[in-house]
């Protein structure tokens, strides 16, 4: 019988897959090496989580701020999202596997751990600044998507680390 190592990791979707990052946002072409290759090197599996702003707003959308995605059919596309991962995990837990972590990225209105992107001042995108990007700063909380998957799992009993790895390679 194979060896199974037993450890699972689960990861933001756009670690996995750059393609569903707002257009000009990605740093890297496909999947981020820095934290892929750390954990097929110890042996962890991988769980990739949906994009919820992908599924939610497809790809053509634009980078927002967490106010402009807290919002409740939002979060009610997140749980929905959410719930089958939770019930995978809970079967992987049963099973005898250990669930290392969650594996956010910080910066994101979504998927950010300990930092996420606010700032939404409303009104047309041109008129907040010359290069027509909004300007935002970030926060020290949670994005929209963690936290509906904190509060899951923690109904759940699945006591967790979440770990942020910054969204931009250089930052």
């Amino acid at each position: 019988m194979p060896a199974r190592g037993r450890a699972v990791a689960v990861v933001a979707h756009c670690h996995l897959n750059a393609n569903t990052k707002v257009h000009g946002l990605a740093d890297y072409e496909g999947a981020r090496r820095d934290v892929v290759d750390s954990l097929i090197q110890c042996g962890v599996g991988i769980v990739q989580l949906p994009c919820p702003e992908a599924t939610y707003l497809g790809l053509a959308r634009w980078g927002m701020t967490r106010e402009q995605y807290d919002v409740a059919s939002y979060r009610r596309h997140c749980q929905k999202l959410l719930e089958p991962i939770v019930e995978i995990l809970l079967a992987l837990k049963a099973d005898g596997c250990t669930i290392e972590a969650v594996v956010g990225v910080d910066g994101s209105p979504s998927c950010g751990v300990s930092r996420t992107c606010v700032g939404y001042a409303g009104g047309e995108i041109a008129a907040l600044s010359d290069t027509g990007i909004p300007q935002a700063s970030e926060a020290p909380k949670p994005g929209v998507f963690i936290e509906v998957l904190q509060a899951l799992m923690g109904d759940a009993g699945l006591d967790v680390e979440f770990r942020g790895v910054t969204e931009h390679l250089s930052g």
